[in-house]
């Protein structure tokens, strides 16, 4: 009989060499959110851009929401001369992160008062090259470990994100406001850059910790199932024993391998049961995110200092997800995926409670302390856990469609239901608001039990022979 891993061997899969990697592509993963967003927007605000303005660009990190759209290009389409020296994961990761570098300097040097027009370019083609790094890393990581050691990639992944981010933010504030710097070479190279401009150009150096990350690791060994294999000869037979043009064809042919044929793959293999997994991965994060969109104004409204927040629920906060997220990991390693899904979908709620209790309880340090240890710890083992769940669904023939599917579907709606929770907040008091966010993990509990009895998480339907697909010309 084969015995489950302890734990510590749980903890010892972080010091893999991918796991490691894992922590650096995070962290470029991570570091150009706040920049077309939070960071961004501070900066068109200090430097006088309207609010209605400020607004309209924040639609530029649609881009992560939509990224789906394009994810079977990512998939099947090969870059010149990059998928042949690197592959075809790190081919894409490449191309990323040096739009996203070149994007940061183009903000970096553009005025956003008087070519307001060149900095959302700057700022969409960054955007748009974050969410393709996206897709790419999501593939690499599923294809890159076995299956139960997806806990530890996705925590090492959270770790370096959460790291970039507050980088992005935190960091990128102090540089801006540290004021300008001037650069003279002799009497005939004088200039000043701007505090912003000083902090987009160091967070466009530190893009090149995820291009030498990229450089170094290895490309992933990509397997084709041969039932995968066989739908798509099928298709291809019989193309070419159709009546159209040889253009029509090849344009059919991609279209139904890159588009239809991931979608039709995991319906395919889950058959009834691939509506209880969508439904469970559209529900489980709900309760978090409807907190997390009022956290802030509650701590304020409750009466707590911007220091208190800042100390407790941001700097500490951090340390508690990124605790929870390696336990979360590793616990992955030792009990399966399944207990420990179904274990987080009922915690992120139950937490949601401490929060009821904070209000009842006012501005007490402690009750605050108390309650960012719940959330953030059971918080952080819920990414790490359902990260390695969503990898575990994909097949590896369509790696970066079906992630991309579950990822968007993951977060779009509770992002949509999240914009309703001021007027929710504005209608109750705070101790039930924070009882009826934790109503809303009630269906994420339901399906997961129903899961474990339909789709077993820790035996994902996958065809048993696997082919090797040959490496890109």
């Amino acid at each position: 009989m084969k015995h489950a891993p302890g734990l510590l061997a749980g903890f010892k899969t972080y010091g893999k060499p991918r796991v490691i990697g894992m922590l650096f592509l995070g962290f470029s993963a991570g570091l150009p959110l706040l920049l077309v967003g939070g960071t961004f927007a501070a900066w068109l605000r200090d430097v006088g851009v309207e609010l209605a303005t400020i607004g309209f660009l924040s639609w530029v990190g649609m881009a992560h929401s939509i990224k789906v759209l394009w994810a079977p290009i990512v998939d099947r389409v090969p870059l010149p001369l990059l998928s042949r020296l690197f592959g075809r994961r790190r081919a894409w990761m490449l191309l990323a992160q040096v739009c996203i570098a070149v994007a940061l300097l183009g903000m970096a040097f553009s005025d956003p008062v008087e070519q307001r027009w060149l900095v959302a370019l700057w700022a969409l083609i960054a955007a748009f090259g974050s969410a393709t790094q996206d897709i790419a890393i999501d593939a690499y990581r599923v294809e890159a470990a076995e299956p139960h050691q997806q806990g530890a990639m996705a925590a090492s992944y959270v770790t370096g994100y959460r790291v970039a981010v507050l980088m992005a933010g935190a960091g990128a504030l102090h540089i801006a406001f540290q004021g300008s710097l001037t650069l003279s070479l002799g009497d005939y190279f004088i200039t000043t850059l701007s505090g912003w401009t000083l902090a987009y150009i160091t967070m466009a150096v530190l893009m090149g910790v995820g291009i030498v990350t990229t450089l170094i690791v290895a490309e992933p060994t990509s397997s084709q199932s041969a039932i995968t294999s066989e739908v798509e000869e099928r298709i291809r037979h019989y193309l070419d024993n159709s009546v159209h043009g040889a253009g029509r064809k090849r344009i059919t042919a991609w279209v139904i391998g890159a588009i239809v044929c991931p979608f039709a793959d995991f319906f395919q293999r889950y058959g009834k049961a691939a509506l209880v997994i969508l439904l469970f991965v559209g529900t489980f994060r709900i309760s978090d995110i409807f907190m997390g969109v009022m956290a802030n104004p509650f701590y304020l409204d409750l009466g707590f200092t911007k220091g208190e927040i800042a100390n407790i629920a941001a700097a500490f906060g951090l340390a508690m997800t990124l605790t929870g997220a390696a336990v979360g990991g590793a616990l992955v390693v030792r009990f399966g995926i399944a207990r420990m899904l179904l274990f987080t979908a009922f915690m992120a709620p139950a937490t949601n409670l401490t929060f009821a209790w904070l209000a009842m309880l006012g501005p007490e340090q402690y009750g605050l302390v108390v309650a960012i240890i719940a959330d953030n710890v059971t918080g952080g083992m819920a990414i790490s856990v359902f990260i390695a769940y969503l990898s575990s669904l994909t097949n590896t023939a369509y790696t970066a469609t079906q992630y991309a599917l579950f990822s968007s579907l993951m977060t779009l709606p509770g992002q949509f239901a999240a914009g309703f929770t001021g007027v929710l907040a504005e209608k109750v008091d705070w101790v039930n608001f924070f009882l009826i966010t934790a109503a809303t993990g009630i269906p994420a509990i339901i399906l997961a039990a129903v899961l474990i009895r339909v789709a077993h998480p820790d035996k994902p339907i996958r065809p048993q022979t696997l082919v090797e697909k040959a490496p890109l010309p």
